[in-house]
């Protein structure tokens, strides 16, 4: 059953202000030394998918750049391999909108040149690490042509995105925006047949301002949808909170370890050599995630802080994300803040933000 990969970045959203100014979602760092584009790659590639189109934005550059050939996920090969297409220049801003028609379109020699069987299509902001090959046997053993992954969650109103009623015999019945205590939550993923997939892009094609996921909402009573229920750890980032919350989840004993310690699900990225972070007699680091090249002589607490970074003796950091070469002064104290990369906070600056609404500074800032 060959299966082929379609992963959609041409999404974000305005609520992360400064750090999707020059990036996309699918782009921004995570947990010290990733992208957020490395899972859907590495989900894809550890199924032994050896085929995969990425949609990406006008804003692609930095997307560009990490992923290149696709190396890192074997993908760099001369049959099959990565391809990084574009996506209209108007991306997804809805909130839970990932498959945008317009760009599913301008994508089909991957669906009509190929003869796999069915096609994974997947978001490229969340954080998992998922076995696709019973999502395929299980999809295949069904005879439906769209299967549909969601993960029980028990506070669906903390969530954005679209969530699924489903029947006695696994079926979807309905998508939602909105859902209230346990819920489905559509995990951005699904597999379809790809014949099917050309189908639906003909019948559709005057659709195309519209998202796949609501085109299939309203024709549910045409066409029978399956599921798939994914029971691991999904960090879904939608806005600057969830970013927060899902980085400093790397510093969860079994949340890391499901994530990254798999020796048959290893997550892969662009590899980037760095000496040995160094701690200094007088840092005190805890519950934290310190890279390689950095320099610590001040105090961290639940915090994630990436390649190369200088956190000053005095400094503070708490519940915070430092990106690559940031420099946290003297006696600076940071708490609840997203610092993008290069960012220079002077000795002595205190920058507090709220829990769920931390402060977010932009490359290259100076403080």
């Amino acid at each position: 059953m060959k299966t082929i990969g379609l992963i959609s970045a041409n999404y974000g959203s305005t609520e992360f202000g400064a750090l999707l100014q020059n990036r996309t979602l699918a782009s921004l760092p995570y947990g010290g030394r990733y992208r957020l584009i490395d899972f859907a790659l590495s989900n894809m590639a550890n199924a032994g998918i050896t085929t995969v189109g990425v949609i990406a934005p006008v804003n692609s550059g930095s997307l560009i750049d990490h992923v290149g050939v696709g190396n890192p996920w074997n993908l760099g090969r001369k049959s099959g391999g990565l391809f990084l297409m574009p996506g209209s220049v108007y991306g997804m801003q809805r909130s839970g909108s990932r498959f945008l028609m317009r760009d599913l379109l301008k994508c089909d020699k991957l669906f009509t040149k190929d003869d796999a069987d069915y096609v994974i299509m997947s978001g490229s902001s969340d954080v998992w690490n998922i076995d696709f090959e019973p999502l395929i046997k299980a999809h295949a053993e069904s005879g439906k042509p769209i299967t549909m992954v969601y993960k029980k969650v028990a506070r669906g109103e903390e969530f954005q995105g679209y969530f699924l009623d489903i029947n006695e015999y696994g079926n979807v019945t309905g998508i939602n925006m909105e859902s209230y205590g346990w819920s489905n939550y559509f995990a951005d993923c699904f597999i379809i047949d790809r014949k099917y997939m050309i189908e639906f892009m003909n019948w559709y094609s005057a659709l195309e301002y519209m998202d796949m996921i609501e085109i299939i909402r309203d024709n549910l009573g045409t066409v029978e949808i399956g599921t798939f229920e994914f029971r691991g750890y999904l960090g879904k980032i939608k806005n600057p909170w969830e970013f927060l919350k899902v980085n400093q989840a790397m510093t969860d004993y079994d949340i890391r370890n499901e994530v990254f310690c798999n020796p048959e699900r290893p997550v892969f990225t662009k590899i980037q050599d760095e000496a040995p972070a160094f701690h200094f007699p007088e840092a005190d680091v805890r519950n934290s995630v310190i890279s390689a090249g950095c320099r610590i002589e001040g105090r961290v607490e639940n915090s994630i802080i990436f390649r190369s970074c200088h956190v000053a003796k005095g400094a503070v950091v708490r519940n915070s994300v430092i990106m690559m070469h940031g420099i946290i002064g003297e006696g600076a104290v940071l708490d609840n803040v997203i610092a993008d990369k290069y960012v220079t906070i002077n000795p002595g600056v205190k920058i507090y933000g709220g829990e769920k609404d931390p402060v977010i500074i932009g490359k290259d800032g100076r403080i």
